[in-house]
């Protein structure tokens, strides 16, 4: 007796379906298109989870530029400045101290003005 896979073959059939709900046209109901519509969309969500992490990023150093701005100092230099200040915090703690704890913030700046002051004076010794 021959076994027949209709089964399991339709139930896989039927997930592919319901991930390619919402497709636009024919990619959503017509079993050849669902396939090549959902590798394609498999291969952009994860080139898209790898931007979406240089996107973030991006954000924090703007943030970081315009609220450093505010007290004189440019990004590349706030920067410089915590490095030489040995201040361990990364720049999505940062600026999430930008946003919305600006005293911590004024602080922090204040600190990398320090360390920069004393390296400008130490400079020719």
């Amino acid at each position: 007796m021959r076994v027949k896979s209709v089964v399991a073959t339709r139930q896989k059939k039927k997930k592919y379906f319901r991930r390619a709900k919402g497709a636009y046209a024919s990619k959503k109901n017509r079993w050849r298109m669902v396939i090549q519509q959902l590798e394609k969309s498999m291969r952009h969500s994860y080139v898209g989870r790898k931007d979406k992490k240089a996107d973030f990023r991006q954000t924090w150093i703007m943030r970081l530029n315009a609220a450093a701005r505010e007290y004189g100092l440019s990004y590349s230099k706030f920067i410089s400045g915590l490095k030489k200040a040995n201040v361990q915090i990364d720049r999505k703690m940062l600026a999430e101290l930008a946003v919305n704890d600006n005293t911590a913030f004024k602080t922090t700046c204040g600190n990398c003005e320090e360390f920069l002051a004393d390296e400008i004076t130490n400079y020719g010794s």
